[in-house]
């Protein structure tokens, strides 16, 4: 009796825990499916969701979004946010849509979590597509703080918070948001030229369900960086081991996303490729909304 019991437990936990974590499949099952990894900590994947899933399935794609564990729509106040749980969630999502083989197609912070995932189970990955995806961390940090000191060279209050911020532990979440604060203020995620068709996309999801669902776990970055021990990590060696492996790996960016240098932009060229590489002409960090259809077409172009 016991030991039906401890059957029908383990049972009901896998199945609550599969619940718990929020997931959404667009296209046809027979077409080639793509994982899209929403960035953060503390992200979600309603902007690409609300915006670009149907549009990338109507491509001819299976298109699977998830938020991860304790993030966006997966409520979990258990999650630990580290690497190994991320890994686990992905893996979640591979057996719930019954897949042996992914397209990985991550954005941002998830651009490290596509990564490391597919270098540790390359078996389970057919192609990493990084899309204006962090690469090299401390890179990026440095990049905002040394464009900030020249923005703001003749304010005083200004270059006081920079010296600040070049005064915090490097690995610490406190650290991390207020770089990415000051590229706020240089506008750095911002398109520099909206068009019809972006503000579109804006509009219709900002005043829509997926802008309603936009759930931000403030908790996330401190628990992150509590609990992960790699942190602030430079993947370029780990990125060239995954096409000695034979993974073909994209990088889609948008030509004017700051918060990356020329330099990287040229190191991340030199690794996947020239020909897996495209910058995207008046173009930020969402380049997935900034300009659709030119990321459409990289993907369908690249992942066919």
């Amino acid at each position: 009796m016991k030991s039906v019991f401890f059957f029908l437990f383990i049972i009901c936990s896998i199945f609550f825990k599969a619940q718990n974590l929020y997931s959404k499949a667009y296209g046809n099952p027979q077409n080639p499916a793509v994982i899209f990894i929403h960035g953060g900590p503390s992200g979600n994947a309603t902007l690409f969701e609300g915006t670009t899933a149907q549009m990338l399935a109507n491509k001819g794609f299976y298109v699977i979004v998830y938020d991860r564990r304790g993030e966006g729509r997966s409520k979990d106040e258990n999650a630990t946010m580290t690497f190994k749980e991320s890994f686990e969630d992905l893996k979640d999502i591979y057996t719930t849509y019954h897949l042996q083989n992914a397209n990985i197609l991550a954005h941002s912070f998830g651009g490290i979590i596509g990564t490391l995932f597919t270098d540790q189970f390359p078996q389970k990955v057919k192609t990493l597509t990084l899309a204006g995806a962090l690469f090299t961390q401390q890179e990026t940090y440095d990049h905002i703080l040394k464009q900030a000191q020249e923005h703001f060279k003749n304010d005083a209050a200004q270059l006081q918070e920079i010296s600040q911020i070049e005064s915090l532990d490097k690995n610490s979440a406190a650290y991390r948001k207020r770089c990415y604060d000051m590229a706020g203020k240089l506008g750095f995620f911002d398109m520099p030229h909206p068009t019809p068709e972006s503000e579109m996309l804006r509009t219709e999801y900002n005043t829509g369900e997926f802008y309603k669902n936009n759930i931000r776990n403030a908790e996330s970055p401190t628990k992150f960086y509590q609990n992960e021990p790699q942190n602030n990590l430079d993947n370029t060696s780990v990125l060239k081991d995954i096409r000695k492996k034979g993974i073909p790996v994209f990088a889609v960016y948008g030509k004017n996303d700051g918060i990356f240098s020329e330099k990287q932009m040229n190191d991340l060229k030199n690794i996947v490729g020239k020909t897996n590489f495209r910058l995207i002409d008046n173009c930020s960090h969402y380049l997935f909304v900034d300009q659709q259809n030119d990321f459409l077409e990289f993907i369908k172009l690249t992942l066919k």
